[in-house]
């Protein structure tokens, strides 16, 4: 379990709130998902994608809309 990067409190909470806990749990949302978490903003997106990339994780797959 690869624990979360250090982000600004309302991040943390938000993620939290969902039971994200680790870079694990965030494998199981989509960058979409996690984008419109109420307290995640643009800076919060980008370190996390960072350590995402950094652990050779992803955000889960957008399903294509039909």
């Amino acid at each position: 379990m690869i624990a979360l990067p250090k982000l600004a409190a309302p991040a943390k909470r938000a993620l939290m709130s969902k039971g994200v806990n680790s870079l694990d749990d965030l494998c199981s949302y989509t960058r979409r998902e996690v984008k419109n978490f109420h307290g995640v903003g643009p800076n919060a997106m980008r370190v996390l994608q960072n350590e995402l990339t950094k652990h050779h994780l992803t955000f889960k797959r957008e399903e294509p809309s039909t």
